[in-house]
């Protein structure tokens, strides 16, 4: 009775683990029919009937069909509709993370936009969310929106931020060397103690930004709109201001230095006049 029940526990935990294994019953339903059909084939194999070769043949180059075209064309579909859930399970988990100022929901989010990055997909929309703390090194966010978040002592070296939305996104004592925030909507965007070294500033929208203390040597903000920007304690070291719009002088007199710091020809003239100190070493 004892050796029954082994028995019977073995086959349960045999076949509980082939129904966990999806290929494994394939395989043995491939099998099984196969067994069936040939046993039933046997007398034909043996005889000379031109007709069951024929209609073997025809089976066969059905079979080669469904597998190329209707097999290929499911997995396709398949892959595709798998991938634009994915895409949305990462948007929704951003959208639920939102608002919550935990570092939980930082690295969350974080990790969110870094998997959408790597399907290609950028112009995120990330306003009020909490990204402090956060590595966003060489992330793409082109065109993304970023309005009102907090991405504070955070790390954003060379990420891509052309075109997007920063308005009044707080990046105080972060890392932004060599960031791109070409054509970028900044106003009223915190920068105080942030490191923007060599960074692309190119025609940006900057109104009342504030540079407190923030170190922009050798950036550059070519055609940028700097009305009333704040300048103060900023390092300016080999800055191109070259084309800016609203520029005052007033704006540059607690700056730390102006050091090869260049501008259009008749403001460089003022500065040199007023604040001939700051444009020295």
């Amino acid at each position: 009775m004892q050796i029954k029940t082994n028995f019977f526990n073995k086959v349960k935990r045999f076949l509980e683990h082939i129904l966990e294994e999806p290929v494994m019953i394939s395989f043995l339903v491939l099998i099984t029919l196969s067994m069936v059909v040939i046993g039933i084939s046997i007398p034909l194999y043996f005889s000379e009937t031109h007709d069951f070769l024929v209609n073997v043949l025809a089976e066969a180059h059905g079979m080669i069909f469904d597998i190329a075209v209707i097999g290929i064309l499911i997995f396709w579909l398949n892959q595709v509709g798998q991938k634009k859930q994915r895409i949305r399970a990462y948007r929704d988990e951003i959208e639920d993370f939102r608002l919550w100022e935990s570092e939980e929901a930082a690295f969350r989010t974080v990790g969110n936009i870094k998997r959408l990055n790597r399907h290609k997909i950028y112009g995120l929309d990330l306003v009020n969310c909490y990204l402090v703390r956060t590595n966003l090194n060489y992330v793409i966010l082109k065109g993304a929106n970023l309005n009102n978040a907090n991405v504070s002592n955070s790390f954003l070296i060379q990420t891509n931020l052309e075109e997007a939305r920063l308005n009044r996104t707080n990046f105080e004592n972060s890392n932004l060397n060599q960031v791109n925030l070409k054509g970028a909507y900044a106003s009223g965007a915190n920068f105080r103690d942030a490191y923007l070294i060599k960074s692309n500033l190119f025609k940006a929208y900057l109104i009342k930004t504030d540079f407190n203390n923030a170190f922009l040597m050798e950036s550059d903000l070519r055609g940028s709109n700097l009305t009333g920007a704040n300048f103060d304690l900023a390092n300016l070291y080999k800055a191109d201001f070259r084309g800016a719009f609203g520029l005052t002088i007033e704006q540059f007199r607690n700056v730390k230095t102006l050091y090869l710091a260049r501008f259009d020809i008749q403001f460089h003239k003022k500065l040199v006049k007023v604040y001939p100190e700051l444009m020295g070493k």
